[in-house]
């Protein structure tokens, strides 16, 4: 079964558009959130993310994983990819 993955992006932002390249090389689908200007989506990104307001905002199987930073980290210690495959 397929990894539920979304992201909650700004189109523009260099630290989104690196972690969307991350996925789309592990050739994951991930649904992606472009909450540009939207105050209402930011502040309900914010609410999933436990207070995170920074973009990106990552979420696998409804874990909250954190933004580009913590996502490369998990991919460099060899754990994200068991992330990716559970469920």
């Amino acid at each position: 079964m397929n990894p539920k993955v979304e992201i909650y992006t700004w189109r523009t932002c260099p630290f989104c558009i690196r972690a969307k390249a991350l996925l789309k090389r592990k050739k994951v689908q991930f649904t992606e959130y472009a909450i540009d200007g939207d105050a209402a989506a930011r502040d309900r990104m914010t609410d999933r993310a436990n207070g995170g307001r920074t973009l990106p905002q990552i979420f696998i199987n409804d874990q909250h994983i954190g933004g580009c930073d913590e996502i490369h980290a998990l991919d460099a210690r060899d754990m994200l990819d068991p992330l990716l495959a559970a469920q």
